[in-house]
């Protein structure tokens, strides 16, 4: 099994604030996480993944992660 972060332990993986990743998680278009009873973890290749997709080789093709 992959390391789980903690929303703190993820928001400084990805170098984000707390709080734009807790709204993420509510409107949508962050990384993947699992609920774990009431805790939120983020798996690493998740984190990984959705910085990835977020990689752009100029500004046109730059689009935000957010929904």
């Amino acid at each position: 099994m992959s390391e789980l972060y903690k929303t703190p332990g993820a928001a400084k993986r990805l170098n984000v604030s707390e709080s734009y990743l807790n709204q993420l998680r509510v409107r949508g278009g962050g990384p993947k996480f699992l609920r774990l009873g009431r805790s939120i973890r983020y798996r690493d290749e998740d984190l990984a993944a959705w910085a990835e997709a977020g990689a752009a080789s100029s500004t046109s093709e730059y689009t935000p992660h957010a929904a």
